[in-house]
């Protein structure tokens, strides 16, 4: 879903010399073949799109895979990014860093002052550890390595699975069903009290390419 939408934009804005690979031709959790792809293909702007994602059940489910593969994704890349000189990184976080009682609205100084939810802690933590290694290659080396953290997406080529999807896919599909089954209500999890933001995977694209043209972290936001 992200990766298709930093495409179209990309496209939209005119770029012609796009680099890009899907899961299946390129295994990011390969060190040896990530290192392959960047010393052949040298791109000079990275966009680091891809992660192992899901919903709450999934999450919960397997911690594990959600740890392991999103550390070794991050790693792989931005490593191989440094080593092959990449100009300029961005890194795609999730909202899910911020702890579970954080004040609302939620500050960037807020990371790392309280528990993150327990339900997808390992995600969390992930991807708290490649915001610290984007800015530990910029103390260390001086690179220009970005940290977005967007909020809940929605949009084109969004997973769809009631049992591993996130909350507005689950919705739109329970939505879906209910109309052209012609249901009288649907069910959705939790007690009703929650506020949950929503941001479509295509404005977050614009958003993610206005960074990589205007923003560049400073030292002060590096040792953060």
């Amino acid at each position: 879903m992200v990766g298709s939408a930093l495409i179209r934009n990309l496209e939209k804005e005119g770029f012609t010399n796009l680099i890009f690979r899907t899961h299946a031709e390129l295994d990011l959790l390969d060190r040896d073949v990530v290192e392959d792809f960047f010393r052949i293909e040298k791109p000079e702007y990275v966009f680091l799109a891809a992660a192992k994602v899901g919903g709450i059940v999934a999450n919960n489910t397997y911690p594990v895979d959600f740890l392991q593969d999103n550390l070794r994704i991050q790693m792989n890349v931005i490593e191989a990014a440094h080593k092959n000189g990449a100009k300029k990184l961005l890194f795609l976080g999730s909202s899910c860093i911020y702890p579970k009682l954080a004040p609302q609205p939620i500050k960037e100084e807020y990371l790392l002052t309280g528990l993150l939810e327990p339900t997808n802690d390992a995600y969390a933590l992930a991807k708290i550890t490649g915001i610290k290694l984007c800015q530990s290659y910029n103390r260390q080396y001086g690179t220009e390595y970005i940290a977005c953290m967007p909020t809940n997406l929605y949009g084109p080529y969004d997973n769809f699975d009631l049992e591993k999807s996130h909350v507005m896919p689950a919705m739109i599909r329970k939505f879906h069903e209910a109309k052209i089954n012609h249901l009288p209500s649907v069910t959705l999890w939790g007690d009703g009290t929650p506020f949950r933001e929503f941001l479509y995977s295509d404005d977050m694209a614009r958003g993610c390419i206005h960074l990589m043209e205007n923003f560049t972290p400073t030292k002060e936001q590096n040792e953060k």
